[in-house]
């Protein structure tokens, strides 16, 4: 891999695509946020209606283009545009919500052909009021669409959260990198 790169940041409203990249981006993300209209609003004040944009560069002199599609189902026709020349996909998925697995059907549904033909990494965020379900249950669903992926409980604010879904995307398309120490 030598040059500039993208991975796809996705899953439902709230999950924590936008701050992720933000956690890592070496550039003050660009996010198409706008004030939510519609059942949204009882979740949060703004949503992503287009992308979220951010950058790493690594110590080999390449670029990872980090792109986050909106969660909504109605801006689905954005999530192909933003897959073409994708490496690969992080799924973001929030523990809290009210049915994180059928969220996770959901985007595995919508992103099957690109997971197969690249890679994907899931984080689930837990939070305060998570419910803490067994990972397992995650990787139950995954498997239903055999697909195997690496599955973390992460804080999408944290940096190092946020890197350990990258390294483990980038591990798994080439298993030959090595993390520098």
């Amino acid at each position: 891999m030598i040059g500039q790169h993208k991975i796809i940041f996705t899953g439902p409203v709230g999950a924590g695509k936008t701050t992720a990249i933000a956690s890592i981006s070496d550039i003050t993300p660009i996010a198409t946020e706008e004030s939510a209209t519609d059942e949204v609003k009882d979740k949060k004040d703004l949503t992503t209606v287009a992308m979220d944009y951010g950058k790493m560069s690594l110590d080999n002199n390449e670029t990872i283009h980090l792109y986050g599609t909106p969660g909504q189902e109605r801006f689905r026709f954005m999530w192909k545009l933003l897959c073409e020349g994708g490496l690969g996909l992080v799924i973001l998925l929030d523990d809290d919500d009210p049915d994180p697995i059928a969220d996770l059907h959901t985007f595995l549904d919508a992103f099957q052909d690109f997971i197969k033909e690249t890679a994907v990494v899931i984080g689930v965020n837990r939070l305060v009021n998570a419910s803490n379900q067994d990972l397992e249950i995650y990787y139950k669903k995954a498997r239903e669409f055999d697909i195997f992926p690496a599955i973390f409980e992460v804080d999408a604010r944290e940096h190092d959260d946020v890197m350990m879904l990258v390294q483990s995307l980038l591990f798994t398309l080439d298993p030959g990198l090595q993390q520098d120490e």
